[in-house]
């Protein structure tokens, strides 16, 4: 038997010596100010022009001001949103057409984005050019996409009116001055511009899931239909998540489109619309469209904070 061999440190055994803890290096001053400069600078720019703005909204709904002298501030109470509630006439045609336009969204623009999503991840040819050609909407300003529909719609030479043979006759329908069609008119507008968002965010949804999920609902003998709606789909809930989210906030912020119609009015109210009009120009009424833009604020934060509690309560183990 060999002996052991002598210098050895005691206990080795063969064996390395455990690890020291390794010393947590603090950060330096600089790294705080670094840090600072990055967390502060953004939270400083979101305060002033989204939370002051906003709580000062909330102040405002709740006194009478002409906008023009801080002195002629006086209180209100709950008076502004009585009477926006009870006696300002387009207040509820407004709320009528948000939840139209929110519906109308949520039923046929997304589902129609997320059609294109998984038409064009199917690798077909020319792919690429389809997906420039759908997305190029989103790239236009609302107020680019309203005056190229305006071209669509127009009563005597618009494109529609062409395609039905009405156009420079009795019969031509006016789109945007008929209060029966303009809303729906605005709706398939908005629809071009959202779908092509939506198709964008299913498409990056679709890239990220793991081909090992669709391999294992293959040769569990699942369909393509069911393979998309039982496994595929419910693996892109975050992506869902956002596109509820922002087809709630299009749908309530919806301003561009109808102001650039007819002004908001003649069957297009909107409440943002409500909103611009009560806080700009002649006859401004700065508690009326403060008290508005809250009402705006709530109804659009409610869908959204509900559905995400409900996700994610969900989602909890």
């Amino acid at each position: 038997m060999t002996p052991p061999a002598t210098g050895a440190p005691a206990g080795a055994s063969g064996s390395a010596p455990p690890a020291r803890p390794r010393r947590v290096r603090r950060l330096s001053r600089r790294d705080r100010v670094v840090l600072g400069l990055m967390v502060g600078v953004p939270t400083l720019v979101q305060a002033v022009l989204v939370w002051v703005p906003t709580l000062l909204s909330v102040g405002l709904s709740f006194t009478k001001w002409n906008g023009l002298d801080l002195a002629d501030i006086r209180p209100a109470g709950l008076g502004n949103y009585s009477y926006a509630l009870k006696e300002y006439p387009p207040f509820w045609p407004a709320v009528a057409h948000n939840v139209i336009w929110l519906a109308f969204l949520a039923l046929v623009a997304t589902p129609l984005g997320l059609l294109l999503a998984v038409l064009l991840d199917q690798r077909i040819r020319g792919s690429r050019l389809y997906q420039s050609v759908f997305f190029t909407p989103v790239m236009l300003s609302m107020v680019m996409v309203g005056i190229i529909w305006q071209l669509v719609y127009a009563r005597d030479q618009g494109l529609v009116n062409n395609l039905l043979g009405t156009a420079g006759t009795p019969g031509a329908v006016d789109w945007f001055g008929d209060s029966d069609v303009n809303l729906w008119a605005a709706l398939v507008a908005t629809t071009w511009r959202h779908a092509g968002y939506v198709m964008v965010l299913y498409l990056a949804g679709l890239k990220g899931v793991d081909p090992s999920l669709r391999e294992a609902a293959a040769l569990d003998g699942a369909g393509a239909r069911q393979t998309f709606f039982r496994v595929v789909f419910p693996a892109m809930r975050p992506v869902n998540i956002v596109v509820v989210v922002i087809t709630t906030i299009e749908a309530l912020r919806a301003f561009d489109i109808a102001y650039l119609i007819n002004r908001g009015t003649n069957g297009l109210e909107l409440l943002s619309v409500l909103v611009i009009q009560n806080l700009v120009g002649e006859g401004q009424v700065i508690g009326v469209g403060s008290a508005l833009a809250v009402i705006l604020l709530v109804v659009s934060l409610g869908p959204i904070v509900y559905y995400l509690v409900r996700t994610f309560r969900r989602a909890d183990p």
